[in-house]
């Protein structure tokens, strides 16, 4: 079962991959980094995409309501993706042993990335990874 720096380092052989991270959505802080972040700043970018992630699992517009009560540690939602000009951001819900706070960022460059084959992948990942 690979950590945090095992799994980012995974994340950063994906096609177009710019940059990663481990981030806890309560706090907003960072766990882990590797490669670029969109401002330069990876605790800022953190801070940031934890509060789409939060949004996006405690919102029943996004999380619905069979799936809201976190059963068995799992997050109501699996992932987030948000496109813009050229990059896609890709925040993929870990299930930990504590209470699933975490989440997998990845920057994908849009011309060279794969979103799809991204997705399947740090979802694999996201289920190997050890936190704690």
């Amino acid at each position: 079962m690979p950590g945090i720096d095992e799994c980012l380092l995974e994340a950063m052989r994906l096609p177009g991959a710019r940059g990663a991270s481990v981030v806890d959505w309560t706090s907003g802080l960072a766990l882990g980094t590797v490669g670029d972040s969109p401002n330069g700043d990876h605790e800022a970018t953190a801070a940031e995409a934890a509060e789409l992630a939060r949004l996006a699992a405690e919102h029943k517009a996004f999380a619905p309501e069979e799936g809201a009560d976190w059963s068995g540690g799992q997050p109501p939602v699996e992932d987030l993706i948000i496109c813009n000009k050229d990059s896609y951001h890709v925040l993929r819900f870990v299930r930990t042993t504590f209470d699933s706070s975490v989440f997998l960022h990845l920057w994908l460059g849009r011309s060279d990335g794969n979103l799809a084959l991204a997705r399947i992948r740090l979802g694999e990942m996201a289920e190997r990874l050890v936190v704690g």
